[in-house]
């Protein structure tokens, strides 16, 4: 079985390197992207299965990102990576055509369960956006 493509993009260096960091083991890492419009230009062209996108980004930002790849009829499932954690945000990546949801203050424990769930066509959303 082949592992799941991933590409990762954000505009924190350091964040890049810690998601990556963390995935490798289970995850083949295509690429990085530091802004929107690069991670829909790596995208397009490297057909990665998974995209995780900080919704705060440059050029475009991660919901105008997700838009785009879904016009330009790309088949990668987005998960967002984001520091916002308000159901208005989750509600609207979900709109932007997201499968995933992950809040940067959970990214350990909950990126590789994301990741995992979006691949078997599942949706995910870190619980603490929505405590019990």
């Amino acid at each position: 079985m082949s592992r799941t493509r991933v590409l990762l993009a954000d505009d924190h260096e350091e964040f890049l390197e810690v998601e990556a960091k963390l995935l490798e083991p289970e995850f083949d890492i295509t690429t990085t992207a530091r802004d929107g419009k690069a991670a829909f230009e790596e995208t397009t062209r490297l057909r990665p299965d998974i995209l995780v996108l900080d919704i705060t980004m440059p050029i475009y930002s991660g919901m105008e990102t997700a838009r785009l790849l879904r016009a330009a009829g790309s088949l990668a499932k987005v998960v967002f990576l984001t520091v916002h954690g308000d159901p208005d945000f989750v509600r609207a990546g979900f709109e932007a055509g997201a499968s995933g949801y992950v809040v940067k203050s959970r990214l350990a424990a909950d990126l590789i369960p994301a990741l995992r769930e979006v691949a078997a066509g599942r949706q995910f959303v870190s619980a603490s956006i929505y405590p019990e």
